[in-house]
């Protein structure tokens, strides 16, 4: 498979959030998100890595976080999330919400982190929603928001039923005031979280 870049850091976002994780990020997307942050990866090469290698670089590694771009482009990703599980590894999965689930291995070790994007995003269209069916309880459901447009669009969704974990966060991922004031005005049973690692290190690549 292509990769962008792999690297050793502190989960930023959602429930694994503080855990030491060893990132893969492969290259390529189909969205191109207004506010992206990892442009990077749909712009770059890559670099042709066998699942083989990928294993002996996180063979001391509990966590593991599969991202990108988009992982569920590359056929070779399924390889790797049953290599993951079969070695006892945590595994989350970072997908943007437009790619099928339904050939991801339904292990409880594997925690499926899916996007919704909003309005703001421009790519609200692409998404697959009967993606949020095949969720189970231990996953989670993510929301970037902008503005009130984009939080009443993820109010009408989560509306509808959603049985697993609702983060949502602001873009940018730091200023987050405003956006749990809303929540806690509106009573809502969400989780809300910053990016971590860009109050760590701020917009450096590669953490």
């Amino acid at each position: 498979m292509r990769i962008c870049e792999h690297f050793r850091s502190i989960q930023g976002e959602g429930l694994m959030i503080g855990s030491l994780t060893y990132f893969i990020r492969l290259t390529g997307c189909n969205l191109s998100c207004s506010w992206c942050d990892t442009k990077y990866s749909n712009e770059e090469e890559g670099t042709e890595t066998p699942v083989k290698n990928i294993m002996d670089v996180v063979k001391d590694d509990q966590n593991v976080c599969i991202t990108g771009g988009e992982p569920l482009l590359q056929n070779d990703v399924y390889e790797l999330m049953e290599e993951l599980l079969k070695r006892g590894k945590t595994t989350v999965l970072e997908t943007n919400g437009s790619v099928s689930l339904s050939k991801v291995p339904k292990d409880p070790k594997l925690i499926i982190s899916m996007d919704i994007k909003c309005p703001s995003s421009g790519m609200e269209d692409k998404m697959d929603m009967s993606n949020i069916a095949l969720l189970k309880p231990t996953d989670q459901l993510k929301f970037v928001v902008e503005n009130k447009k984009d939080l009443e669009y993820a109010i009408s969704i989560i509306e509808k039923g959603v049985d697993c974990n609702i983060i949502i966060s602001p873009v940018g991922g730091m200023d987050i005031e405003p956006l749990a004031d809303e929540i806690v005005r509106r009573r809502l049973n969400v989780r809300v979280l910053p990016q971590l690692h860009k109050i760590i290190w701020g917009n450096k690549r590669s953490v």
